[in-house]
């Protein structure tokens, strides 16, 4: 499909904060059009975690974007930056990450951004290619072009100062190195939330210097959670990961409010605006239940980390289990060694058969009453399960597993 500049530019401003400059893009983008010469869009992820959640896909459903009007997508994989840790938004320095724990989460990476990116049209760059090769004549030249009172500017590193809390050398040249990735790069466009505003625009100061012309920069809103008030964080516990469960995707996509709702729909869906405001009529007129709606949403959503059968199943099962009260359809069932005088320490069970990561995971679970065995709640620690006949075990909501002692 061929695409005019007006609605490249409507698809592209969708859902954004910061489009520095509206007429820097227009002029790129004509440009990319009469030399059939296609943008390159970069966005830089440092692998500081192995699993992404949909807050991080927010910035990869821009991607998408610019990848459907068939420009080059440069996912940046900040192999060099996340040994130094960025600062942005840090109250304290961050513990750098070991060279193996960047180069596993790495990997994960490369591996869960192609649920939505074409791999075929993405191409996978880490910043150690160039950084890496940087002698110290460079990186002196590097750290001139910023001064300390410019850098204080940045409202971490303004409070952490006036709070008299330790900022590190290196973590000034964060902001000039992801500039520099741009300059390396020679990107059109770069990508990143509105913290990172401030190193975004140091890509454009340090292209200038380096006598190219400067990239457009976008910035994207922080997805909130399913609290609808923080932002979505694995920490916080509102997150929805893009590794989890077919089931937990979709049910937890329903239980954000109907306000969140439509957040969710502007920032990750594939349907277009007018799609989505015609969805937002239909509420408004009381043609459409917001409940209907939202299936649409979690069916979409979990359709996309797994394909539309897997989606339509978890429909399934999430009628079957809240509204109907019985259990789900395609329920795991594990068969383990039966003992009639020893039993199975719970968190233990629970990490055998794959409900948890781990023994404190499962008592972290119990502590939260999240915890049932045969369809009672269980609330201490220590309990031993009975290493005979049939178990049901349930974690949280969603995840049900049939354990048979045999």
């Amino acid at each position: 499909m061929r695409y005019t500049i007006e609605e490249q530019v409507a698809l592209i401003e969708r859902g954004t904060v910061d489009l520095i400059s509206k007429e820097d893009l227009i002029a790129k983008l004509k440009r990319s059009e009469e030399t059939g010469t296609p943008l390159r869009v970069k966005a830089g992820f440092d692998p500081t975690a192995p699993d992404l959640h949909l807050g991080h896909t927010v910035l990869i459903q821009k991607l998408k974007h610019f990848q459907d009007l068939g420009h080059e997508i440069l996912f940046l994989i900040g192999d060099f930056t996340g040994m130094i840790g960025d600062p942005t938004g840090k109250s304290e320095t961050r513990k750098p990450l070991t060279k193996e724990q960047v180069a596993t989460n790495a990997e994960t990476y490369k591996e869960q951004i192609f649920k939505i990116l074409d791999p075929d049209k993405t191409k996978v760059v880490f910043n150690s290619a160039w950084l890496g090769e940087l002698s110290s004549h460079e990186f002196i030249k590097l750290a001139s072009q910023l001064t300390v009172a410019r850098m204080l500017e940045r409202e971490d590193f303004k409070v952490r100062f006036e709070n008299q809390r330790p900022i590190a050398i290196h973590e000034f040249m964060y902001p000039l190195i992801q500039g520099y990735d741009s300059v390396a790069l020679k990107a059109d466009v770069e990508i990143g939330g509105t913290d990172q505003r401030f190193n975004l625009l140091m890509g454009r100061d340090l292209q200038r210097t380096w006598g190219q012309e400067p990239q457009v920069v976008l910035t994207l809103p922080l997805l909130e959670g399913l609290d609808g008030v923080n932002k979505m964080s694995k920490s916080l516990g509102n997150y929805i990961g893009i590794t989890e469960a077919a089931d937990d995707i979709y049910g937890k996509v329903l239980s954000a409010s109907d306000t969140l709702m439509f957040r969710y729909f502007e920032l990750l869906s594939d349907l277009s605006a007018t799609e989505i405001a015609a969805l937002q009529r239909g509420i408004d007129s009381g043609e459409l239940h917001p409940k209907a709606v939202k299936q649409q949403l979690a069916r979409e959503l979990t359709a996309r980390f797994y394909d539309r059968e897997t989606a339509v199943k978890a429909e399934e099962n999430f009628e079957r289990v809240f509204r109907q009260h019985e259990l789900p359809e395609d329920m795991p069932e594990v068969e383990l060694p039966a003992s009639a005088e020893e039993g199975i320490w719970l968190p233990k069970l629970l990490a055998d058969v794959g409900m948890v990561k781990s023994n404190g995971e499962g008592k972290r679970m119990i502590k939260q009453n999240a915890v049932a065995v045969n369809e009672e709640k269980v609330v201490d620690e220590g309990y031993v399960v009975p290493a005979a006949g049939e178990v049901l075990l349930k974690v949280g909501k969603r995840r049900f597993c049939k354990v048979r002692f045999v």
